[in-house]
């Protein structure tokens, strides 16, 4: 990347593929200021160290705007970006309570340490590893089939629909997201049609390629999670806008 940034993700084993996004790498970030976070719709667990070589790990929430990168220097960080499903199967814990915030785990959390850091392709397989002991044996097919629809459509699917196909009200469902997630479904999936809209924007298509009522509504969506115009996030001054900059080109 010309701002110096270097970026590697790797896709989860197939066991983990409803559970987990992606492991991701990122270095040189002291060279990257001013920059913007957007919300991806995903779980991030983050383990890194700041530039007096002491190690965090902090677990964020979900978010629903544009927000500063933290002041604190963070020379690199290692990440493993969980599906929602994973909050409750993995994790074992709510992050209602940390929207667009975070909260920090214990250093020694899963038995990572500082030394976790030195191998990307290692801290992957380790994770890979402690993950699928936590796995229980059974998961309920409802929530796995709710989001697996939720993804397939990029958001693009109402209540209604989802109740309909998962067999599960559409009362409970609304329930788990404001319970589990701390937003409604229909806030998630707005956040999904966002992402999805980003590769577009990122090609220059500044109009409406998924289902926006029309192109003043696909300008107000963008800029409520973006803080900025669809013109504004293609051209990404300064290269502000960190997961513009690492979204897939897929």
């Amino acid at each position: 990347m010309d701002n110096g940034l270097t970026y590697k993700f790797k896709r989860p084993n197939p066991s983990l593929v409803d559970f987990v996004d992606r492991f991701s790498f990122l270095q040189n970030l002291s060279s990257f200021k001013d920059g913007i976070i957007i919300p991806n719709g995903r779980i991030d667990l983050l383990f890194y160290k700041t530039a007096d070589d002491q190690f965090h790990i902090t677990l964020m929430g979900l978010e629903t705007k544009a927000k500063q990168m933290p002041e604190q220097e963070i020379p690199a960080f290692f990440a493993i970006s969980f599906n929602p499903i994973a909050i409750e199967y993995v994790l074992h814990q709510s992050v209602a309570g940390f929207v667009n915030s975070g909260k920090h785990l214990p250093n020694n959390f899963w038995n990572f340490s500082i030394a976790d850091l030195n191998n990307f392709e290692a801290f992957c397989e380790k994770a890979t590893s402690k993950i699928l002991s936590l796995l229980p044996e059974e998961i309920d097919e409802r929530k796995r089939k709710l989001f697996e629809l939720i993804f397939l459509a990029n958001g693009e699917i109402n209540v209604k629909e989802l109740s309909d196909q998962v067999n599960w009200s559409e009362r409970q469902i609304n329930r788990y997201f404001n319970h589990q997630l701390g937003i409604s479904l229909k806030v998630y999936c707005n956040i999904l049609r966002f992402q999805a809209s980003l590769s577009h924007i990122k090609n220059g298509y500044l109009y409406p390629q998924l289902n926006f009522t029309d192109q003043s509504h696909f300008i107000k969506e963008i800029k409520k999670l973006s803080g900025v115009s669809p013109k504004e996030l293609f051209k990404n001054q300064n290269d502000r806008f960190l997961q513009f900059l690492v979204t897939d080109p897929e």
